[in-house]
């Protein structure tokens, strides 16, 4: 008999997911931005970010990647520092 995951380990599965795909999505905005000057590229990612993605996202980016930020490449780990929290209320 095939035992069901538990909510945690689903859980814990769909926000590895969720931040592979965030992470892909940060590196792909830095493919468009890497031609820029390095102050520049971090300036224009982060604010792409800001104004682009859902409080929720930025949320979750901000959190998933406090720790251990290797699946983002360099100018977005940079960037990430730049990233507003979602304001409170």
């Amino acid at each position: 008999m095939i035992e069901p995951e538990s909510s945690q380990a689903m859980t814990r599965d769909h926000g590895s997911e969720n931040l592979a795909k965030l992470a892909s999505m940060a590196n792909q905005i830095e493919d468009f931005f890497k031609s820029y000057p390095e102050t520049e590229a971090v300036a224009a990612i982060a604010d792409h970010i800001n104004q682009f993605w859902t409080k929720r996202m930025r949320e979750e980016f901000r959190a998933g990647f406090a720790k251990d930020a290797s699946a983002l490449s360099p100018l977005v780990r940079q960037a990430r520092a730049k990233i507003r929290p979602a304001p409170s209320g």
